[in-house]
């Protein structure tokens, strides 16, 4: 488990905190890359992933998310980044992003990757670039 602090935040890798049914309802309802995505699939996605949650600290609530799927050697795709409504706006989202950026760092990753359709400053303001050869990315399944 690892703890960071970001003003009145607290940043976390514990799994036992996660508010499963609060992540669900964020993806599920209000992020365009999750909508409809059932509770059953969500759990199973957290159980796989390597989880960050960003906390109010004197109340314990949790105010966004975000998790990766990695092998801890050689790559990371970070996805469901998430910060509620009513915490955006002060820097919380990159804080999170370089949460995970940072407890990967000892790892050696070749790559980390993400897809945004409308977070591209969040990202660049902590080292993401857009891919130089994108033409050499391949996908199977639903775009």
């Amino acid at each position: 488990m690892n703890e960071t602090t970001f003003g009145t935040y607290t940043i976390s890798t514990d799994p036992a905190r996660l508010d499963a049914a609060r992540i669900h309802h964020w993806l599920s309802t209000d992020a365009y890359w999750a909508l409809g995505r059932s509770r059953e699939k969500q759990d199973r996605a957290i159980a796989g992933s390597l989880n960050f949650a960003a906390y109010e600290t004197t109340s314990g609530e949790l105010v966004a998310y975000a998790r990766v799927v990695t092998d801890h050697a050689t790559f990371a795709w970070l996805c469901d980044v998430y910060v509620d409504r009513a915490a955006r706006g002060k820097g919380l989202g990159t804080a999170l992003v370089a949460a995970a950026r940072d407890h990967l760092a000892p790892c050696g990753l070749r790559r980390i990757l993400l897809a945004t359709e409308d977070a591209h400053g969040v990202y660049e303001k902590i080292g993401f670039q857009a891919l130089q050869h994108p033409g050499n990315w391949m996908s199977l399944g639903h775009q």
